[in-house]
């Protein structure tokens, strides 16, 4: 059930009998029809086992099961919503910057080490989201959330993209990470850009960016 875009900061989506959908609780901002949300304890479509690893990692961001007949207006803290579309394909978004998305999608969550190493452990706690993320797999939308609105930057082979850490939302497709420091003498003597740490990303795919530095 794909989302329509009313404006920057919010969305629509179609709820059809028999499909569900998982949203961010607190994200329902209005609904036409038969509706209902449910509080999701079951970790989404990835069932007991992505739970729990969200448990682990110490997720905070409840989610509600949305059933039924009609539509709904989502949005959430004013922030600017971007719709991705996944045909087969994986996204690796952090938890709290889920919107709402399909239920056809299976859920899980994923070591930030298994992508990167021990690099990738330094990365989550670098920017501050920790040593696991979220991965959403299959044919479906997903509705997350940035500050100041989005940007998509395609990733091939050779064509490597430098990430602010904190500017990071999402990134899909067979993509590498890798934490690297940029630190030179000006950086030493404290008149340097403060830009210490950069996210390069490698592969082929996309990587989401947020025009700020701000967390959510």
């Amino acid at each position: 059930m794909p989302f329509r875009e009313i404006n920057a900061k919010m969305v629509e989506a179609a709820v059809v009998p028999g499909q569900k959908m998982y949203s961010q609780r607190g994200a329902m901002l209005a609904y036409r029809g038969d509706v209902t949300f449910t509080p999701n304890t079951r970790g989404g479509q990835g069932g007991l086992a992505s739970m729990i690893g969200r448990r682990v990692a110490g997720e905070a961001t409840p989610l509600m099961t949305v059933e039924g007949s009609g539509t709904v207006m989502f949005g959430h803290g004013g922030h600017h919503i971007q719709v991705i579309a996944l045909a087969g394909d994986t996204l690796y978004v952090e938890a709290d910057r889920l919107l709402a998305f399909d239920g056809t999608l299976r859920q899980s969550t994923m070591f930030m080490g298994s992508q990167g190493g021990v690099m990738g452990m330094v990365r989550g706690q670098v920017t501050g989201q920790g040593l696991f993320t979220t991965s959403l797999t299959g044919h479906g939308s997903v509705a997350v959330m940035a500050h100041g609105g989005v940007v998509e930057l395609p990733i091939a082979p050779g064509r490597e993209v430098h990430v602010d850490p904190q500017a990071y939302v999402a990134h899909h497709g067979d993509v590498r990470n890798k934490l690297s420091t940029a630190l030179g003498w000006r950086d030493m003597v404290g008149r340097g850009s403060g830009e210490a740490f950069q996210l390069e990303l490698s592969g082929s795919g996309a990587v989401y960016v947020q025009a700020s530095e701000e967390k959510l």
